[in-house]
């Protein structure tokens, strides 16, 4: 391990917890260039985030961020909070001159996004929209083998992200409903992890056609016991164009009754294919035209000591989890850090987070409209 860098956490949510223990897990099984050392959390509720402080081994906690911002001994700000809290405190930690992590979805829009990947441009910030996805160990294989040619040209892609927690009717009213705090609803929830995988994988996508849709427009709120509005999308389905040719569909839904979390990927090229599913997150399969009479789908078990970051956990073939995404991507983080370089192509960085709301809004535009859309 080499010099201590302070890191600041902005959210103790759920995915405050995630990053957390990525955090944590970088120090006991990496081999990072930096050292993250855990200053500080800030948080609203004044018990809530002394208690994660406690937890999860912060040094202090604050009640404002922006007293944190300014803390000489914190290098990186990582800001877990929901979506309309991404641009302000992200943009005054630039400002002041650190390097910045953000959920994803980046923003509440394609401005709010353009803002943040602009002054980070300008302070001349490390900078990572966090899309763990892009470092699930499958997920990053599948990405070599279609870099590699070993697909040949790629015709189509196609992303389903499905999830059943909407389904009920009487579910209760969350932020993610309302478009002031999410922006959008799962089209930026799950929508952007399946924009984001369908530009790293395939290309960039420059037209859509697609339809959003809300089959519950109300809900009960539970803090005043009110039914209110719900005026965000439930789900969206898109037909795309990629700049390369390809085509692809790209399809995200919370009324997808049955499934817990099913991220399903297929890939079709012109000598080989390979399929992802997230519940299977340590598979990967795989289809090459060159294998001949024994052609047919593989299931190769991504464990190996060959495979991506397997090196830093366990004897092959002891499986992983969705959380060692986070170790993984926080560590790409400061591995270009310390080198004093952008994340990206591995990782999504501003620039990128912004391509995404901008197909994000491309879509909802064409679902209003009801035509093919160009993402500008």
């Amino acid at each position: 391990m080499g010099r201590v860098i302070g890191v600041g956490l902005i959210g103790h949510g759920f995915m405050g917890r995630a990053h957390s223990l990525a955090w944590r897990n970088i120090t006991l099984f990496t081999d990072s260039p930096l050292t993250p050392v855990l200053k500080a959390v800030a948080g609203r509720r004044e018990d809530a985030v002394r208690e994660f402080a406690v937890r999860f081994g912060f040094e202090r906690y604050y009640t404002d961020y922006r007293l944190m911002i300014k803390d000489p001994g914190i290098e990186v700000i990582d800001n877990v909070t929901p979506n309309y809290m991404h641009k302000e405190p992200t943009i005054e930690a630039i400002e002041a001159g650190k390097h910045v992590i953000v959920e994803k979805p980046p923003a509440l829009n394609a401005e709010e996004a353009y803002e943040m990947y602009k002054a980070a441009e300008r302070a001349g910030v490390v900078n990572m929209v966090a899309f763990n996805y892009r470092f699930v160990p499958a997920i990053v294989l599948a990405k070599q083998l279609i870099s590699s040619g070993r697909l040949g040209r790629i015709y189509h892609f196609r992303a389903f992200y499905l999830q059943q927690s909407l389904a009920n009717p009487n579910a209760p009213l969350t932020w993610r409903l309302k478009r002031e705090y999410a922006g959008f609803g799962t089209l930026a929830d799950l929508g952007s992890h399946i924009i984001d995988l369908a530009r790293y994988l395939i290309g960039e996508i420059n037209e859509v056609n697609g339809v959003l849709y809300t089959f519950n427009r109300s809900r009960l709120n539970p803090a005043t016991g009110l039914s209110e509005e719900v005026n965000v999308d439930e789900g969206f389905t898109a037909m795309v164009k990629f700049s390369n040719g390809a085509t692809g569909i790209l399809e995200a839904s919370k009324l997808a009754t049955g499934h817990f979390n099913s991220l399903i990927i297929e890939v079709n090229g012109s000598e080989g294919s390979i399929r992802f599913n997230l519940e299977r997150v340590n598979e990967l399969e795989v289809y090459l035209t060159s294998d001949g009479e024994l052609s047919g789908f593989r299931r190769i078990l991504v464990t190996q000591r060959t495979h991506p970051f397997i090196r830093f956990w366990w004897p092959p073939g002891h499986v992983l989890g969705w959380e060692h995404t986070f170790t993984h991507e926080l560590y790409h983080f400061l591995t270009r850090l310390n080198e004093g370089r952008g994340v990206g192509p591995e990782a999504a960085d501003f620039k990128d987070g912004w391509r995404v709301m901008s197909i994000i809004e491309a879509i909802a535009k064409s679902s209003r409209e009801g035509d093919w859309v160009n993402v500008p």
